[in-house]
């Protein structure tokens, strides 16, 4: 079972949740999803916090899956597949890339 990394911007967090149900159900994934949404006002001691579980659930997966709703990556996601490319992991987009 191949286990992969949701990674896309907060304000995909109700979509991220359907596409984490879909991927498990229909392609087989064991699916690590990031937490929290767009609604939650973080602290940057908080979203540093988070950043580095993200990294840390990268690490331990095959794949990241990126979620480019409407093609868009923002700079965190950027961070994300950087950090994912550097340490050979594949790359699944969700949206194809043009």
């Amino acid at each position: 079972m191949k286990v992969v990394t949701l990674c896309g911007s907060m304000r995909f967090s109700r979509q991220m949740q359907e596409i984490a149900t879909e991927l498990e159900i229909k392609k087989g994934y064991c699916v690590i999803a990031p937490v929290g949404d767009a609604t939650i006002t973080l602290s940057e001691e908080d979203k540093e916090s988070l950043a580095k579980a993200h990294f840390k659930k990268i690490d331990i997966s095959d794949a990241v899956y990126i979620v480019n709703l409407g093609g868009y990556i923002g700079e965190s996601v950027s961070r994300e597949l950087l950090y994912a490319k550097e340490h050979g992991k594949e790359i699944i987009y969700h949206e194809k890339i043009v």
